[in-house]
């Protein structure tokens, strides 16, 4: 069987393609910048890293409030894609800094295969309006009192203060994550290996 002729456009596109999944390998480079305020240097936590755990998040939160996983996960994949060309900027930033992300957004997207989807998307998510972009949110914020969870057990107490205050809870939409946040207050990090180490190997 004869192969279909590829043309310029198809040698484009993959060029477009390879050049995509460089950039956002990035991301495992692009350490979160809430570092300066929780006053860690956790460089395992990066934003590749925050997505991946978002995405699982984002993934059951869908499922269990009846959404669209593909939808829920794709925007959790997406919605920190931009800082591979702007880094990442945390609360105290955002007050002194302008970042054109839609801008940035169109720039990764459009050279694209369903450039269109992703763009929408994308759009969909930044705009917060369906059950969709609100659970991607919810997974967002889910992922974060997780970490500080973590950096608390380890006797963080910037992250003991952002614990307390409960600001990521305050801005979730969900019963679900909700629900998830509270629980995720009662266990310990380590609670999830407790009862699989043996001292000898079997």
């Amino acid at each position: 069987m004869v192969g279909r002729k590829r043309t310029t456009n198809d040698t484009n596109k993959t060029k477009e393609l390879v050049s995509f999944f460089f950039e956002i390998g990035t991301l495992r480079k692009i350490a979160r910048s809430h570092r300066q305020t929780l006053l860690t240097d956790d460089f395992s936590d990066n934003i590749a890293s925050h997505s991946f755990r978002t995405a699982f998040i984002g993934w059951f939160l869908a499922e269990i409030e009846n959404a669209d996983s593909y939808k829920v996960v794709m925007m959790c994949l997406l919605h920190d894609l931009e800082e591979t060309r702007a880094g990442d900027q945390n609360w105290v930033h955002k007050r002194f800094v302008k970042v054109f992300e839609e801008e940035i957004r169109k720039g990764q997207l459009t050279p694209l295969p369903k450039a269109n989807e992703l763009l929408s998307l994308s759009s969909e998510y930044q705009g917060r309006e369906t059950l969709e972009a609100k659970l991607a949110k919810d997974a967002d914020l889910l992922d974060q009192i997780l970490l500080l969870k973590e950096y608390s057990h380890q006797g963080n107490k910037e992250a003991d203060d952002w614990l307390k205050g409960g600001q990521q809870e305050k801005l979730m939409f969900s019963k679900t994550a909700k629900k998830l946040a509270h629980e995720a207050y009662q266990q310990t990090p380590s609670d999830w290996w407790q009862n699989l180490w043996i001292n000898k190997r079997r």
